[in-house]
């Protein structure tokens, strides 16, 4: 058991990650709207990331550099500082908003302020400093541990809040495995949303890291790599499963974090105040290591691509975790990372938000387009990692649906 949760650790790191507040409300609204019978969706939701993120492995095993490392040296830099322009606003949107989940869960929690909003800001800036805090004192070590801990407390907790108000068996598995949508307005937005919104979008790339803090390269590691990612998409799919149970069992309102609060309020209606906090507990896990997942490998990625962009030769590339996260700039894209996002707990940027909403929705489209040219060169991924039939057709699925996705938020 022991070496099967070492093997899986940096998939849980994905799992773990791409399950924040947004997720969790998404997927607990379209159940209060649509019942179970969306519960494919997430299925598929799952799948469709699980494709995406073993592209990356398989690139990043058989090559020894990762993703970003790749596409610059095929794209040119261009690519690159545009990469980073769109990283930026990213990083504000989705830190802000993670302080805010993080606050308003916590505040939930711990009602020591009288103000739901004063609550959310003291508890979502001390949310970020302790996450910057523990990557710099513990590194990946640490941040492995208490990962799998948030990790843990969350699906337990969620998992069981879903069995306490299980709607039946039969109809759990007729909206597993017989796709419908119900005749309600709204109803195909939700499951799309649903499924667009399973397993995080940037945060994908973290895996390439994650690995290498591993020591994983060579394509003798890619079945590891894939019965990891199977088993972080399994989790992301019971999670979101479970989700959809429980919005599903009762009414639901509010946005964001708040709906969590509202949906813990409701819950102690139907399971009394133990379940109401078991609930919140489960929420709080979910968000924070959300929260610090981004704070852990999002600099990665900042310093990874700017130190490509400053070095010429492509044999000063490829460095590894240890270089990076040792570095200037993993430092202080962090540092930049926990502080400045703080703005967004005080202030609304609507029109910015909403740049940033289009311009994001076509990330997924480009990342699997690049993975379609990237993973079909023998030259550089060689026989065995290459894509095969299978592969190349569900990244052409997977690039229609995100393309059709990217199309509506124009």
């Amino acid at each position: 058991m022991k070496k099967f949760l070492t093997l899986i650790g940096p998939g849980l790191m994905v799992a773990a990650t791409g399950i924040g507040a947004g997720d969790l409300a998404t997927a607990s609204f379209a159940g209060s709207l649509l019942g179970t019978a969306i519960l494919w969706a997430v299925l598929v939701g799952a799948l469709m990331k699980f494709v995406v993120t073993e592209g990356l492995a398989r690139w990043q095993l058989a090559t020894g550099s990762t993703f970003l490392e790749g596409a610059i040296d095929l794209f040119g830099r261009r690519m690159g500082w545009l990469f980073l322009l769109y990283l930026c606003l990213w990083s504000f949107f989705v830190a802000s908003a993670l302080m805010s989940a993080c606050g308003a869960a916590l505040h939930a929690l711990i009602p020591v302020f009288e103000s739901a909003v004063t609550g959310k800001i003291v508890f979502g800036i001390l949310c970020s400093l302790a996450g910057w805090g523990l990557v710099i004192a513990g590194g990946y070590p640490l941040f492995e541990k208490v990962m799998k801990a948030c990790i843990a407390l969350m699906l337990i907790t969620v998992v069981v809040t879903a069995i306490l108000l299980w709607p039946g068996t039969a109809a759990v598995m007729k909206g597993l495995f017989v796709p419908a949508i119900p005749p309600v307005e709204g109803g195909t937005g939700w499951t799309v949303a649903l499924m667009g919104g399973v397993g995080g979008t940037v945060t994908v790339l973290c895996y390439g890291y994650w690995i290498r803090e591993e020591k994983r390269s060579g394509t003798e590691h890619l079945t590891d790599s894939r019965i990891d990612l199977a088993a972080a998409y399994s989790v992301t799919a019971l999670f979101g499963v479970a989700m959809v149970i429980v919005g599903s069992s009762i009414e639901t309102e509010g946005r964001g974090a708040a709906l969590l609060v509202n949906l813990s309020t409701t819950l102690e209606q139907s399971l009394g105040t133990t379940g109401k906090w078991l609930f919140l507990v489960g929420a709080a896990g979910a968000v924070f290591s959300s929260l610090l997942g981004v704070w852990q490998a999002v600099p990665y990625l900042f310093a990874d691509t700017w130190q490509q962009l400053r070095l010429s030769g492509p044999k000063e590339r490829h460095a590894t975790t240890d270089a990076i996260d040792g570095s200037p700039a993993y430092r202080g894209y962090l540092a930049v990372l926990a502080l400045v996002p703080m703005a967004g707990l005080f202030f609304s940027f609507r029109e910015i938000q909403k740049l940033y909403a289009v311009v994001g929705a076509w990330f997924f489209p480009a990342l699997t387009l690049a993975l379609l040219i990237m993973n079909n060169r023998r030259r550089l991924v060689g026989e065995t990692a290459r894509n095969g039939p299978a592969a190349n057709l569900a990244l052409l699925v997977v690039l229609a649906f995100f393309s059709w996705l990217a199309w509506r938020a124009i």
